[in-house]
């Protein structure tokens, strides 16, 4: 079977399926009992993002599970910082911690060496691809440039970004540079991705929410165009999803302006506005995750508002963010029954 024969692919393709092709962001994750015996066995959550016997397997687990119509690479958005030496790190109840970097840090940034860094990454696709039952999907992804700058510049995660914001406003020369390199590295590792196997790709810009018009603009539209229009130079048939969270009235033309040929949508998107934005293209989305996790009517309605908005066009049904470890897994197995019509 190939790839044009895959729901995700025909979706990203402009045709409507129905049922829509479903998969979950952070499918493979902590609220899933065999991952975390697999994260316990692997040490460090590096360590599992670098071995490609485990990351496959994490991968694996939900398709097992659920029988998703996609699986998604597992790794992580700050590869690519690890990658360039800034000393990543994942700290228990704390989340990821890196060197900050100033502008003579970001002048100073060496990028040879970040594809052999990457490579057990790369290995791991090949891998998934090769395990992967025929009529799956495979999406491979990678930060967006704001959003992982906004992690390279504090060190870690704050709620709005201020000191990427500011550094951005006070050093824009380094700010832009900083932008174009994660741009450049981001393209050449998802064209390697999709060379090992992956069908489509994901640019995740987390942190797009809490940009202004112009900066939204300038941080966020220019560089994931870069990426997008980088990957389909050398490899024109490739599919790309943008995630721009939060984005909000900005998602009208973002479409048209990073050259994406599908837009997730987080759970803020009204289902009015999403049925807009899909008369333009795919859309992906977009489930409050807590919806998840409350189950029951909650969960039964959210899905079928969903179904019942943006059922009729090109539409990957999704969450509009990823999954909580909170959630029980058997509100998952109810959600994939419900989207595929078993449970009305």
């Amino acid at each position: 079977m190939s790839a044009k024969n895959r729901k995700i692919v025909d979706v990203l393709n402009g045709k409507t399926v129905s049922p829509p092709p479903l998969w979950l962001m952070r499918q493979a994750g902590r609220y899933l009992s065999e991952y975390r015996q697999t994260r316990a066995a692997a040490g460090s959550f590096l360590d599992l993002c670098y071995s490609p016997e485990l990351a496959t397997e994490v991968t694996l687990q939900p398709i097992r599970r659920y029988g998703f119509d996609a699986a998604i690479l597992f790794s992580d958005i700050l590869v690519i910082p690890d990658a360039l030496k800034r000393n990543v790190r994942f700290e228990e109840g704390h989340g990821p911690r890196l060197d900050p970097i100033d502008p003579d840090g970001i002048l100073a940034l060496k990028t040879d060496g970040v594809a052999e860094h990457l490579r057990p990454v790369i290995e791991a696709v090949g891998r998934i691809r090769g395990a992967l039952p025929e009529e799956t999907a495979l999406l491979g992804f990678c930060g967006a440039p704001w959003t992982v700058a906004t992690y390279m510049i504090a060190g870690h995660g704050t709620p709005d970004q201020a000191p990427a914001r500011l550094f951005a406003y006070k050093e824009p020369r380094a700010f832009a540079h900083l932008l174009d390199v994660l741009a450049e590295l981001s393209a050449d590792y998802l064209v390697a991705q999709i060379d090992a196997g992956a069908d489509a790709v994901q640019i995740f810009d987390s942190w797009a929410g809490v940009l202004g018009e112009r900066e939204f603009a300038d941080f966020a539209v220019r560089p994931v165009h870069r990426i997008i229009a980088s990957v389909k130079a050398r490899r024109p048939q490739a599919k790309v999803i943008a995630f721009a969270k939060g984005a909000g009235l900005q998602l009208k033309s973002y479409r048209q302006q990073t050259g994406a040929d599908a837009i997730g949508l987080d759970w803020s998107v009204p289902l009015s506005v999403a049925a807009d934005l899909q008369k333009e293209g795919p859309v992906q989305g977009n489930l409050d995750p807590m919806r998840v996790v409350a189950g029951g009517a909650a969960l039964d309605e959210g899905i079928d508002a969903i179904l019942q908005a943006l059922g009729n066009g090109p539409l990957i049904f999704n969450l509009g963010h990823g999954i909580t470890p909170q959630a029980d897994p058997d509100n998952v197995t109810r959600l994939v029954a419900r989207v595929r019509g078993g449970a009305r």
